[in-house]
C-alpha cells in the first residue's frame, strides 16, 4: 500500500473544510492532519504538522491565500500545494502558479477529479485542467500590468478621479491620464469603465 497523503485544508468556510474532510476521509491513502480559516493559521499549522499537500482557498481573510503559498514555500520550499477556489480569473491562477501552486481547481468539480488531483500533487506532480491551461495561454501573449499601473486600476475602481488619484499617488493629472492610456490599450478596451469591468472579471484586481 501507498504511503498515506497528509493534508491541510485552508479555506475561510466551516462548511467547505468539513465537507472535504469528509470526502476525504474516506480515502485509505489520504488523511486531514490540519485544518486553517486563515492564511496566518495556516503557515503556523504547516510548521506544526509539515503535510505532503495543502489545498487552499485564494479569497482568505487577513493575507490572501496566494500570500499564503509565498510565505510557506520561503520556509519550505519542498511544499505542494493544490488551489481549491471559485477565482477563475487568468491572472488569478497565473499568480498562484508563479507562487508555487502545483495545481488549481475551481470549486464545484467533480470529487473524483479533487481526489485525483491531490494524489497527483502528492506525487510532486501537475493538475492544470485544459480549460485553465487556455487561460494562461490567452494570458502569455499579452503585456502585463506594471505595479504603478495596478494601482491606478485599483483605484479607479473604487471611483476615483484623476485629479484624486494624483493627489493620493502624489504625482501630476497629467502623469495619471498617461497611465490610464496605457491601462486600456493593454487591456483592449476604450473606457475606465470597462477597464475596471475586465480586469475584476480577469481576477487582475479585487473588490472585497
Amino acid at each position: 500500500m501507498n504511503r498515506q497523503i497528509r493534508l491541510m485544508i485552508v479555506d475561510d468556510h466551516p462548511v467547505v473544510r468539513q465537507g472535504l474532510t469528509a470526502m476525504i476521509g474516506i480515502e485509505a491513502d489520504l488523511k486531514v492532519v490540519a485544518e486553517a480559516e486563515r492564511g496566518e493559521d495556516a503557515i503556523a499549522l504547516f510548521r506544526r504538522h509539515q503535510p505532503d499537500v495543502t489545498l487552499i482557498d485564494l479569497r482568505l481573510p487577513g493575507i490572501s491565500g496566494v500570500e499564503t503559498i509565498e510565505a510557506i514555500r520561503r520556509e519550505f520550499p519542498t511544499s505542494r500545494f493544490l488551489v481549491l477556489t471559485t477565482y477563475n480569473g487568468d491572472e488569478d491562477i497565473y499568480r498562484a502558479l508563479q507562487a508555487g501552486a502545483q495545481g488549481y481547481l475551481l470549486k464545484g468539480v467533480f470529487r473524483e477529479v479533487i481526489i485525483e488531483s491531490i494524489r497527483a500533487v502528492g506525487r510532486g506532480l501537475r493538475r492544470i485542467p485544459a480549460e485553465i491551461q487556455t487561460r494562461l495561454d490567452a494570458r502569455a501573449g499579452e503585456h502585463g500590468l506594471t505595479p504603478r499601473e495596478h494601482e491606478i486600476l485599483r483605484l479607479l475602481a473604487e471611483g476615483k478621479t484623476n485629479k484624486e488619484i494624483a493627489a493620493q499617488l502624489e504625482i501630476g493629472d497629467g502623469t495619471v491620464k498617461w497611465f490610464v492610456k496605457n491601462i486600456l490599450g493593454k487591456l483592449g478596451v476604450g473606457d475606465r469603465t470597462r477597464a475596471v469591468t475586465i480586469a475584476l472579471q480577469r481576477g487582475i484586481i479585487h473588490l472585497d
